[in-house]
Parts: C-alpha cells; structure tokens; sequence
C-alpha cells in the first residue's frame, strides 16, 4: 500500500514540530528533573487545533485524519513522550465523548475539552486487571436517576491533574457485558487521588491512581448504554496503538539524532568516533529501525483511514515501533558512553521514558498475541 503525506500534512508537521522544539523540548529535562505538570502548554496546543484532533469542527474540533495525528504525535514524542503521552489521552477521551456521547453530553464537554479548558483521563485499569480489561471490579451501582461508585482505579494518566475522567466500572456480573461507562468531574463529592506513583520516566505525566467511595454520578453522566462500556474501551485500542507507536518513533529519532550529532564531534584516538566501524555499523541499525517503524505507523493510520480493518497492522506497529525504540534508546546511550548515562545528555531520559510504551495501550506480548490470532484464525486459541 502507497500514501504520501498532502502539502496539508507537511505545513502541519512543520508548524508543529517548531512549536515542540521551541515550547516543549528546552523544557523538558526540567519537567522531568521537577515531576512537573505543564499545564500551561495545554491552551497553546488547543489553539493549535491539537486537542481535539477526533472531534468535528462543529464541536469546537479539528477532525483530522489519523496519519495527520500520527505526524503530530511523532513530532511531540521527538521533544518530549510526557507531553505526547498525556496529549494523546485527552483526544482519546475527547472524541470517545463526542463519538459515543448523547447531544447534551456533547455539547456539554466536548467543545471545552477541545478548546483547552478541561483536560482528559481515561480510567480502565484496576490493581488486578490492565491487560485482562474485562476483569473489573470497581462498581456502580444504580440508585433511582443516579449511580453510586466504588472502588479504586490505578494507572490512569493525569491522575489529579485533569478535569473530566472517562471510568468503566461494572454494573453487572454479566462478564465483558456487565461493565459501564461513566464521565466524572473532578470535583464530584466522593471522588479523589490517591496514590501518584513513582516513575522510571514520565514523570512530568503524572500516573495515579482514582478512589470511589459512595460517589454519586448522575445518570446524565453515564456514556452510553449500560454494559456498553467493554465496547466503549475497546473502540480506542487501535488508535490508541497507532498514537503510541507514533510517540515512540519520535523519541526514537530524538535519540538518533543525538548519538549522530556526538558521533560526529566526540573524538578519541585522534578523530571522531564516528570513524569507527562499531559506531557507524550502530547508527545504521538505529536509522533503520526508526524508519522502519515510522513507515509501520503511517501504514497503520492509512489503512484506518481508508476504513480498512486494522486490528492486526495496528499491533504490528505499535509492538515494532516500542520494541525498536527500546533498542535505539538503548544504543544511544552506548553511542555517548558515559556521558549518555549521565543526566547531562537526554538519551538517559528517553531510555527511561520509552520503556513504559512496550507495557501501556497492551504490552509487546499482548501485540504478538493480537498479531498471531490474526495470521492463523482459529488455530491460534488455547484448548
């Protein structure tokens, strides 16, 4: 399959990629060094027309395709994979709203979140289940024209940090059927942060776990029908993949970048070490795992796109990108040598922010499983 990016596409990955390298990227180590939330870079990217990149311009959205947002995101992730990590949770939030939200929760949310006012989360995982999304147990449980919450959800992005938090808890013992989904503000009564974990990397994305205790949702605040919300979940899988793969292969090329530029001015023996066989033979594999990768992502936004089924390219990019992104942070830090496992040069940093997209939005295994059931049908389930 062939696609080139538009004229459209290009001014867009130029315009953002100034903003990123301008307004994100001299910022980030000391983001990083400070667990700092920048929330004052969220307007600007709304402004830009970058949050809310799955809604209608009627709503206040931009309505891109998804190869333009890959370009996007793969732009953020090169100055900083906090930013293009928490950006990328509150489009997802934002469009599920707008794709499966009534009229009034539409117009409620959607152009607020759009216009850089409130910022999304999206609340799936539980101690016990994060691959395994359909063993909740978090409930809620009707009460007349309300639902009453409890339990406690972990590893959710903008934990304490954000406005509107798209939760699925289980309203049933129906199995993947019995699961809801619900939009919560951040100030309902019965509803705080609890733990914010402490992090490998991403630390200016703060991850944290949600705690219900009696918490009563308004049943104007459940997003679609009841027992819908697996299905709910489920619809951002693929898109949410595509995103992180896009990320990844940004900071992969931010690491590339890096070792080639040291390569070229770092000498020993009396020229640069660029010279060397073993660091040019190194560099090689890094390029061409980044391209590689990148190619796999745009294949994958294309092809959904055109409205292709995409299950199977969007696991193969994601897993390939995160896998080569570890390998080429990694290298990076063997290019520099000591000085890439100090804090003085960012490859330190991407090693240790990137290890964490092989685990979220479905692990490098998770991937091969998706991958191999779609190559070999119903030969691939256990007995």
């Amino acid at each position: 399959m062939f696609f080139r990016l538009s004229d459209e596409q290009r001014e867009i990955q130029h315009a953002v990629r100034d903003f990123a390298q301008h307004e994100i990227a001299p910022h980030a180590e000391r983001w990083d060094e400070e667990s700092y939330f920048p929330r004052e870079l969220f307007r600007p990217l709304a402004e830009m027309g970058l949050a809310g990149l799955l809604v209608s311009e009627e709503l206040g959205g931009t309505g891109l395709s998804r190869l333009t947002g890959a370009v996007i995101y793969e732009e953020i992730g090169k100055a900083d994979m906090s930013t293009a990590v928490w950006l990328s949770v509150h489009n997802m939030v934002t469009g599920l709203i707008a794709k499966f939200g009534d009229d009034e929760q539409r117009q409620r949310w959607t152009p607020r979140m759009a216009g850089g006012e409130m910022l999304g989360a999206f609340a799936l995982s539980e101690a016990h289940a994060g691959s395994d999304a359909a063993n909740l147990r978090a409930t809620a449980t009707r009460d007349g024209d309300s639902y009453v919450l409890n339990g406690t959800k972990f590893w959710v992005t903008s934990a304490g940090v954000a406005d509107v938090y798209v939760a699925f808890l289980r309203t049933s013992d129906d199995g993947a059927r019995g699961t809801t989904a619900f939009i919560i503000e951040k100030d309902t009564p019965g509803f705080s942060i609890g733990k914010r974990e402490r992090k490998m990397g991403l630390h200016s994305s703060p991850t944290g776990e949600l705690i219900f205790e009696r918490c009563r949702v308004p049943l104007a605040n459940r997003l679609g029908a009841e027992g819908e919300g697996l299905k709910i979940a489920l619809s951002s899988l693929d898109g949410g993949r595509i995103n992180i793969g896009a990320i990844a292969t940004g900071v992969a090329q931010a690491a590339l970048d890096v070792s080639t530029r040291y390569a070229q001015e770092r000498t020993a023996f009396g020229r640069a070490i660029g010279g060397f066989e073993g660091i040019q033979f190194m560099l090689a594999d890094m390029a061409m795992k980044v391209e590689a990768g990148r190619l796999l992502v745009y294949q994958a936004a294309f092809k959904m796109d055109e409205g292709d089924p995409v299950g199977q390219y969007a696991a193969m990019a994601k897993c390939f990108a995160t896998d080569s992104a570890m390998a080429v942070t990694t290298d990076a830090v063997q290019v520099l040598g000591g000085a890439g496992y100090v804090r003085d040069w960012p490859v330190e940093r991407y090693m240790r922010d990137v290890k964490v997209a092989q685990i979220f939005e479905g692990t490098s295994q998770i991937q091969r499983l998706v991958i191999a059931r779609a190559l070999l049908g119903d030969a691939a389930k256990e007995r």
